[in-house]
């Protein structure tokens, strides 16, 4: 229990708005004056900018709301990330910017409480927990503006604060540092793709995706029953960046071959998502898992393809161009497997396959190492952010 007093975090702050857009949406204005909605804040505290949104600068001009600002504490109000937290610090890139309908902006008074120290509490498991009791709704919950009323921080002297905010930014800072050293290495599958076969479309001969798939088993439109624990499940949200990450939902034991009656993953099958998102890849490695919905297993022909080349070819750009084309829906994008079937796909000589599939194999090793760190890194931040407002750091 903290030795400090804590205050509703309403009492702290001196704004608390949410911003707005113009009638109809943002559209695909290619410039402007960012408009930042759930979807641009991560879970890590920070923000994410690779599908950018825009309002005209005469409907920025005339906001009387959602302005932001330096020193901001950002929270999104409703759907499945309600909660998520990011501060807007001197490193936020832009001059100017908004929030949309979708993200409640909190301004602190700073004579009380330091933003940054507002900005860790909530984004903390404490903190966290406080907003989502107060989610409220079925189809696309959330949380109301009283949500303030609610929420209890603990105040510190504002020197104990600062001397908290400089301990937990060091430590967050290493937590960024490891970030981007996975980046990093993330980039070095695609580099290497491109230095072994650089323009593979133009130098090889290439065939459809149909013809190239011995097997497709496909569990599109089904949502099984699941429970607590048992056999993980697939689903399109944990196929990212080449992987499947670890599952958070499972069906019961007793349930899976049934489930899976229209056929087992083996190792070195290809998952690809439909839709929502369209185009995530992964190989199996872990054979007992029940997929989801919206996923898509093929099981590459051993004599024409090999599994980590499959999955990479499908990134690159001659082949997705095509998916792209192929593909239907303006707010969520999809592709039927008709249409995914008739993809072309380069298919150069397989022992050269192969020896990508070796060196893809030795950045996953490293990929392990680094995990397996950044897990400790992540405890440890957590451990701190707990400690920190308790007065036990």
């Amino acid at each position: 229990m903290s030795r400090w007093p804590t205050k509703p975090l309403g009492e702290l702050l001196t704004t608390l708005e949410n911003g707005s857009r113009p009638k109809g949406g943002v559209g695909e204005l290619p410039n402007g004056i960012p408009s930042l909605g759930g979807e641009h804040i991560n879970r890590e505290g920070g923000f994410a900018w690779d599908t950018p949104k825009h309002v005209a600068r005469n409907f920025y001009a005339g906001m009387t709301r959602g302005r932001i600002q330096r020193g901001d504490i950002l929270v999104v109000k409703d759907g499945a990330t309600t909660g998520k937290i990011a501060i807007v610090r001197d490193d936020f890139p832009f001059r100017e910017a908004a929030i949309n309908e979708h993200v409640f902006l909190l301004r602190t008074d700073t004579s009380k409480v330091l933003p940054e120290f507002v900005g860790y509490f909530l984004f903390g498991p404490v903190g966290q927990q406080q907003i989502l009791s107060n989610f409220r709704g079925a189809a696309i919950g959330g949380i109301a503006q009283d949500f303030v009323c609610n929420v209890h921080v603990p105040l510190a002297p504002l020197a104990e604060q600062e001397r908290i905010v400089k301990l937990l930014d060091e430590a967050d800072g290493l937590r960024k540092l490891r970030a981007q050293a996975d980046h990093r290495t993330v980039a070095l599958v695609p580099a290497i793709f491109h230095e072994m076969f650089g323009d593979a479309a133009a130098n090889c001969k290439t065939t459809t995706i149909e013809d190239a798939v011995k097997q497709f088993i496909d569990y599109r439109g089904k949502t099984p029953e699941k429970s607590t624990s048992g056999v993980p499940l697939v689903t399109a949200k944990i196929v990212k960046g080449g992987s499947i990450l670890p599952p958070n939902e499972f069906i019961p034991e007793e349930s899976y071959d049934a489930w899976m009656r229209r056929g087992l993953p083996k190792t070195g099958d290809v998952l690809f998502t439909m839709e929502a998102p369209l185009g995530e890849v992964a190989m199996v490695e872990n054979t007992r898992i029940a997929l989801a919905q919206r996923i898509l297993l093929m099981r590459p022909r051993c004599d024409l393809l090999d599994s980590r080349y499959f999955m990479t070819a499908l990134k690159m750009p001659s082949v997705w161009k095509q998916i792209e084309e192929r593909a239907t829906g303006s707010t969520v994008r999809g592709i039927r497997q008709a249409e995914l079937r008739k993809v072309q796909l380069p298919i150069p000589p397989l022992a050269l396959q192969q020896e990508f599939a070796a060196r893809v194999a030795e950045i996953r090793a490293v990929q392990a190492v680094q995990a397996a760190s950044r897990r400790r890194l992540d405890d440890l931040f957590q451990s701190m952010l707990h400690r920190a407002f308790q007065a036990e750091l």
